[in-house]
């Protein structure tokens, strides 16, 4: 008695056949969100407090309540990770490929949060790579998941 061996692998296979072109709003919307971090770090760099900074009280003794929110506009801030992730964006958008669509979602969250909590400020800004990021995340090809079918063997003993 013969049996059959299996003969239907699951595997994945992206349907336009593996090369994709750059995502020019992914793009965008990564370099707007430095471009913010940039803005934002032009506006609060011009500040008295540098040298207070670098001298490191915040360890040993209690500087001005303005010093300390200074601090957390600028050095503090999340200046770095926004570019970093601006440019992770650039990044991702140059291999073809979109943001989860948590991302705008959670900048989108946060930022109304900030505005909320401060009133109109720059964090106004980030409606623009959201936008983006949703629009590339919605007109993005589907991308099926597929499964090809081995070659049928029929095991003849």
């Amino acid at each position: 008695m013969a049996t059959e061996p299996l003969t239907h692998v699951p595997t994945s296979v992206v349907s336009d056949g593996g090369a994709r072109r750059a995502d020019r709003l992914t793009m965008a919307g990564g370099w707007s969100l430095a471009a913010i971090a940039v803005l934002h770090t032009l506006v609060f760099i011009a500040q008295p407090w540098w040298g207070v900074w670098l001298a490191g009280p915040f360890r040993t003794e209690e500087p001005p309540n303005e010093a300390f929110a200074q601090f957390w506009a600028l050095p503090g801030s999340f200046v770095v990770i926004g570019a970093l992730f601006g440019l992770s964006l650039v990044t991702l958008g140059r291999r073809g490929a979109q943001a989860p669509l948590y991302v705008p979602i959670a900048l989108a969250l946060w930022g109304a949060l900030c505005v909320w909590i401060v009133g109109p400020s720059g964090f106004m800004l980030l409606i623009v790579p959201v936008a983006l990021l949703v629009v590339a995340r919605v007109r993005a090809p589907r991308r099926d998941q597929g499964m090809i079918d081995a070659p049928a063997e029929a095991d003849e003993r």
